[in-house]
Formats: structure tokens, sequence, C-alpha cells
């Protein structure tokens, strides 16, 4: 069975780095696909990427992940200007960050207008 993850902004907010890989991490191992309001900052990514590459086992093959911004191209430079500062103030970062196990999640392919994401077969026993 596929289970989606909507983790809010709030909810990773008041946790430091490790607090939020070890959420995430905890989640992706129970094969759930998480959708997190906002983008992880590059250096969570990375220490994200490096906390899973040290628990991968048997079981636990690792992670797909794919960060997107959904700002607009044609927005008006005052209109950025504008979210750019409330995104400081608030302490918040626009978009969405997708993160699966890769025992679940084959594929994520993002591009301007759309993300996709392809998942695994499961193949029942005989």
């Amino acid at each position: 069975m596929l289970t989606l993850q909507f983790i809010p902004y709030h909810e990773l907010s008041g946790l430091d780095r490790s607090g939020k890989i070890q959420k995430i991490l905890k989640s992706v191992k129970e094969d759930k696909i998480i959708l997190i309001e906002g983008r992880l900052a590059a250096h969570e990514e990375s220490e994200l990427i490096r906390r899973t590459m040290e628990v991968i086992d048997k079981k636990f093959k690792g992670i797909e992940i794919c960060s997107v911004d959904y700002q607009p191209k044609n927005t008006l430079l005052i209109d950025k200007i504008r979210k750019s500062i409330a995104n400081i103030i608030l302490n918040k970062t626009s978009g969405m960050t997708i993160i699966g196990p890769a025992t679940v999640v084959k594929e994520i392919k993002k591009d301007p207008n759309k993300i996709e994401l392809f998942t695994l077969e499961k193949r029942g026993k005989r």
C-alpha cells in the first residue's frame, strides 16, 4: 500500500537540523512518501543524504528526494522582493520537498509545469 504523509512547515520549523532529519528518516524508513511544505535548506538536504547513507541496510535502500519552488516565471520584480522579504521575516522557505524510500519511489521527474513521481510495483507472493 502506498502511503503519503504531509508535513506542514510548522512541524519542522521548531526542530534543529538533527531533529528534522530524524523525523524525516523515521517516516521514510516506514515506507512513506513525505510531502514537506517548504524546501529544506541546502545544508539540511546534504545532511539528510549523508545520514541516509549511514543507515542503509538490506531493508532500507536509501531515498529519492526532489525540491521544487512554485514561483511563476513572469513574476514582477517587486512581487519577488515582497515574497523574499516575507520569507525572511517568517523564516520560511517557499516550495515543497518530496522524499520517498528508494524501495518505493523509482524516480521523481520535475519540469516547470509538473512533478511526476513514479513508484515501483510491489510483487505479490505466489
